[in-house]
């Protein structure tokens, strides 16, 4: 189950460096676009008013990238070094990546049936003489 964590750790960092550079493509494109309209000269006042609208959206574009994938990035750093907040933080993560059809459903199918496993519980915690007893061990 440690090569399971290790992988949805890695798939969560990805996922998450994919939506930052997806969100700053579109800032790009959109403060470009608003950028080049405004430099046509041809535009009405009416049409130039709205430039900084455009803008607007293209910063609102960047920072809701910013806020879905800095979370993921994260968890998948702390799901690489075993770190039990990962793990809980991961659990609602990928609750949360069910609705984002399809590869976030994928990723969320996954890391749900990784982190809610006993055997991977075990990876996240230090070794108690309980657990000893029962033969399971920490290294990884």
């Amino acid at each position: 189950m440690e090569v399971h964590v290790k992988i949805l750790g890695l798939l969560h960092v990805v996922l998450g460096v994919l939506t930052l550079f997806g969100g700053l493509a579109l800032w790009v494109l959109v403060g470009g676009l608003a950028q080049w309209l405004g430099l046509e000269g041809h535009l009405d006042w009416e049409a130039l008013q709205g430039l900084p609208v455009v803008q607007l959206v293209g910063v609102a574009i960047l920072a809701i990238a910013a806020i879905l994938a800095i979370p993921s990035i994260v968890t998948g750093a702390g799901l690489l070094a075993f770190r039990p907040w990962a793990r809980i933080l991961g659990i609602v993560l990928s609750a949360l990546h069910l609705v984002n059809v399809p590869l976030g459903t994928a990723l969320g199918i996954y890391g749900l049936w990784v982190l809610l496993s006993t055997e991977s519980e075990y990876l996240f915690h230090p070794p108690t003489a309980a657990r000893a007893a029962k033969g399971y061990s920490a290294n990884r």
